[in-house]
């Protein structure tokens, strides 16, 4: 499997060399004519679109001057500084770029950046002013130029005129701008701030757990700080996982009202705007730009860590695992909530790095170090113990939590489902139906719950007419999971309907065509349907398949000899 990835990646390479290269015409070709130019150019681009800064820094630094014949060099060389943190480097490459009139989207912006923060606000105007003009291809530039260009004149303005500026946001971007008009209010000490948050926060369509917080930190900087915890423990029973709010509970508990984020300061607002940008932009998996506006972020407010949990996302959804784990290491000094959450990850990292023990003993003792352990808390640690086949002291987590809530708690029925799933996995049966029905009776439409107890059921040859049913109703629930549709055809089976049973299961193995138990599965089917050839073939693909049970290959090896 790495095999076939490396050799998709050195594809691509190759597919890029082709493409720069009819890309350069002759004269750019005299500037790259030395073997040395080529392979750092070469290099470089390759480690920036692997999200590698050093190394893309390392090699296009090399190659400063290279824009007057090669336009898109300044752009790619800004992106390497700039997430490479080398933010003063990217301001003095981008002033010698407007010099020489090859000025760009984002060197306008970090000038721009600059200005703003060092409280130079008609110089950031000038740049900002010019970003309107400049062609991108993310629609999300388009509201960052116009956002930071408002957000840079507001000193000079009154309320009214600023409202009428946030007003002429485009329509597409109603939320953000719903953002901006709470933030406004808070900047100009609008007395009406507290009820724009509420009315920001209130809205129950879309997760504003985050301005939450925003307004959390606004009422402790005016000392309501009664106020602060009210909403804070009201926003966490709405957002129980949310990180900001975690943490800072703990810190307005224990007498911390300092925060790092103040809307009246306009560079902590134009940093959130770049936050939400490139929030935006790591949905769409652009992580480059993504960590572009994310460490532009960073230089407006260097302290508010929140940046930072983005940031080490990207780099894991981008594999860039070492770099992920450096900034969770920085993370979990930021607090207790941030411990936990950056023990987690690190885990995560781990597992993928195949060192599941490591993985294992780390977080077991990150938990350990908690001194309060809330029952989300104790959750993930029960569900990271039970995805690693550590069974009895899942159980003994999730017992703990279930003696502690109501039926009523939305925990309920995942903390029953991963006890039961538990007891199963140790062979105490009786224990796990009881769980998994309870979690059922608690929430009846989870249709991995249904599908695991009724798979069980079918497997013991018991409830197979309820278990069809039940399976029917997950189904419809979860169109298309191949773990569903597979437990429905094995129902079937199981019921004597091979022509029906063989539809489910085909359906199945298309839609996962690498599971053991599935390919398992669709070769029984398949023998009583009189397809015995093509049982045997799908029996032996099972044999090669890696992570095929032994248990399963030799009873796969009896049935290629015997048949069934």
């Amino acid at each position: 499997m790495n095999i076939f990835k490396l050799n998709i990646k050195l594809i691509a390479h190759i597919l890029f060399v082709t493409i720069f290269f009819s890309t350069l015409n002759a004269k750019n070709m005299d500037k790259l004519n030395e073997g040395a130019d080529i392979s750092n150019y070469f290099y470089g681009i390759l480690s920036l679109n692997d999200n590698q800064y050093n190394e893309s820094y390392k090699f296009l630094k090399k190659l400063e001057g290279l824009e007057k014949n090669h336009i898109n060099y300044s752009s790619k060389y800004l992106f390497s500084l700039v997430n490479f943190g080398k933010f003063y480097e990217a301001f003095n490459y981008s002033k010698k770029l407007e010099k020489r009139q090859m000025s760009n989207f984002e060197s306008d912006l970090i000038i721009g950046i600059y200005y703003l923060k060092n409280q130079k606000n008609d110089l950031a105007q000038k740049y900002f002013l010019k970003l309107k003009n400049k062609k991108s291809r993310f629609v999300i530039n388009n509201f960052v130029s116009n956002s930071l260009l408002n957000w840079s004149s507001f000193e000079k303005l009154d309320l009214n005129s600023a409202k009428n500026k946030i007003d002429k946001t485009d329509s597409k971007f109603q939320n953000l701008k719903n953002i901006q008009n709470v933030f406004l209010h808070c900047f100009y000490k609008s007395e009406e701030t507290e009820s724009f948050f509420e009315n920001l926060t209130s809205n129950e369509k879309i997760d504003f757990s985050r301005y939450n917080y925003f307004y959390a930190t606004y009422l402790s900087n005016i000392d309501k700080v009664e106020k602060a915890k009210k909403v804070v423990n009201y926003s966490l029973e709405l957002y129980p996982k949310n990180l900001l709010l975690n943490q800072y509970k703990i810190d307005l508990d224990n007498g911390k009202y300092k925060n790092d984020f103040n809307c009246e300061n306009s560079s902590h607002v134009a940093a959130e705007i770049l936050y939400i940008a490139a929030n935006a932009l790591s949905s769409q998996e652009i992580y480059r730009v993504s960590n572009f506006y994310l460490n532009l972020s960073k230089y407006l407010n260097k302290n508010f860590y929140s940046f930072d949990t983005l940031l080490a996302e990207n780099f894991y959804k981008t594999d860039n695992l070492q770099k992920a784990k450096e900034i969770y290491s920085k993370i979990e000094k930021k607090g207790t909530a941030f411990l936990w959450y950056s023990a987690q990850q690190n885990s995560k990292i781990l597992i993928k790095e195949n060192k599941k023990e490591k993985a294992l003993k780390n977080l077991v003792n990150k938990y350990e170090k908690l001194t309060e352990k809330n029952i989300y808390q104790k959750f993930d640690y029960a569900r990271f113990l039970k995805n690693n086949d550590q069974f009895q002291n899942a159980i003994k987590i999730y017992t703990e939590i279930i003696q502690t809530i109501s039926k009523n708690h939305p925990l309920y029925p995942k903390v029953t489902d991963g006890r039961g799933v538990s007891y199963e996995r140790v062979g105490e049966w009786d224990k796990a139906e009881k769980d998994l029905l309870s979690s059922l009776e608690s929430s009846p439409d989870q249709a991995y719950v249904i599908n695991y107890l009724a798979y069980s059921w079918i497997e013991q040859g018991v409830k197979i007419e309820q278990s069809l049913k039940m399976l029917e109703k997950a189904n419809n629930l979860k169109v298309d999971d191949p773990y569903i549709t597979d437990s429905l055809g094995w129902a079937l089976y199981k019921l004597e309907r091979y022509n029906d049973s063989k539809n489910y299961l085909q359906a199945a193995v298309k839609l996962m065509p690498a599971d053991p138990i599935i390919n398992d599965h669709y070769g029984d089917v398949l023998w009583k349907n009189g397809n015995k050839i093509q049982a045997r073939y799908y029996w032996k693909y099972v044999l090669n398949l890696e992570d095929a049970e032994e248990d399963l290959k030799n009873n796969i090896k009896e049935k290629l000899i015997l048949g069934l």
